[in-house]
């Protein structure tokens, strides 16, 4: 039977920008060679498949290459397409049991917000490839969690212009990097880059999850608990964060892009 696909861009408002999804809701699990061939397919960062369960939904996200316990992209772009499908009635909460435990969703205006659990980095040394495969010499901070390092430098122009080596980067066993600075300018607190060839992404668009540390990291050294992050990879991407305990509140907004039948 045809299933749907839609394409979502996520962390934007306007089309081409942000975080590329495919999202697919079906009727039933399918095997899983067809669901890793339909993600190598899309080619996209994250493909999201979702399966009703009691009024929830199952959630998976796959990369061409791998399945990830955690996709903040997939899951904005899951909860408009939900909505805008009428999956769900336009004020209804978006639940989803996931490899992460059940995360949520809800409509605040044009924002959708994602509650996922923090994912705190904590200081740690820096691999031998590391700064190396980055271009870093001096950084502020080196930390990591259970998915990624973390590595601040003191400058956004610095962050900017980085250009990783990709192979040596591979070489690192984590779901990828994450390189922030503190903004230059008023309408950020914070911006990052985040880069992932491991999990074969060499640098995502926007990554709702590598925020879930990117929060609680600046608002620790901002002394805030709402902050608003600027993603500057070429496509460009906004998220909202907002602290609460061992959660944190990731805002985002979606603009469809396609819409198409997978008929294989």
């Amino acid at each position: 039977m045809p299933v749907r696909i839609v394409t979502v861009d996520a962390f934007t408002d306007a089309p081409f920008a942000g975080n590329p999804a495919a999202v697919c809701v079906m009727r039933q699990w399918p095997a899983e060679e067809w669901l890793r061939g339909v993600a190598r397919e899309m080619n996209l960062s994250e493909t999201a498949f979702l399966v009703p369960r009691n009024g929830d939904f199952e959630l998976r996200w796959l990369t061409p290459a791998v399945e990830v316990d955690l996709c903040g992209h997939a899951t904005v772009a899951s909860a408009h397409v939900l909505w805008q499908d009428a999956h769900l009635a336009p004020g209804q909460q978006a639940r989803f049991h996931t490899r992460s435990g059940l995360l949520t969703a809800d409509r605040r205006g044009d924002w959708i917000e994602l509650d996922f659990p923090v994912k705190i980095a904590t200081v740690a040394e820096p691999p031998a490839q590391l700064l190396p495969a980055l271009g870093v010499i001096s950084p502020a901070c080196v930390a990591k969690n259970a998915f990624d390092y973390l590595v601040e430098i003191e400058s956004e122009e610095t962050m900017r212009k980085l250009t990783p080596d990709f192979t040596l980067l591979k070489k690192i066993p984590v779901r990828g990097v994450i390189v922030t600075a503190r903004s230059s300018t008023a309408e950020f607190d914070f911006i990052s880059r985040f880069f992932a060839p491991g999990s074969g992404i060499d640098e995502d668009p926007v990554t709702g999850s590598a925020h879930t540390a990117l929060g609680p990291y600046w608002g620790a050294k901002l002394g805030k608990t709402e902050m608003t992050g600027y993603q500057a990879s070429a496509r460009g991407g906004v998220v909202r964060v907002r602290l609460n305990g061992e959660r944190i509140i990731l805002g985002g907004k979606a603009v469809t892009i396609m819409q198409a039948t997978l008929l294989a």
